[in-house]
């Protein structure tokens, strides 16, 4: 699977100018490209909202199960301290 050579691009282009007709190639065209660029532009917007929520959950309070059992009696105790202030 290599790149494709002039013969074939030349087949193609006979082949959509056979099935579409001269007026409907620049329609097409123009819908692919507008195709492609939405594309592109939803793939950068999931990047960005995963780059998002990485940087959330790198900030937010440690989990329960992350815990030792020792780290987790003393956060116990801190909050039981603090509610009791």
């Amino acid at each position: 699977m290599g790149s494709f050579g002039t013969t074939e691009i030349l087949l193609v282009v006979a082949v959509l100018f056979l099935l579409f007709g001269a007026s409907r190639l620049p329609q097409l065209a123009k819908s692919l490209g507008q195709t492609r660029k939405a594309f592109k532009e939803g793939m950068r917007e999931a990047e960005e909202e995963e780059r998002a929520a990485q940087i959330s959950s790198s900030t937010a309070a440690p989990q329960v199960s992350s815990m030792s059992d020792e780290a987790l009696m003393e956060e116990m105790r801190r909050r039981a301290e603090a509610k009791q202030s």
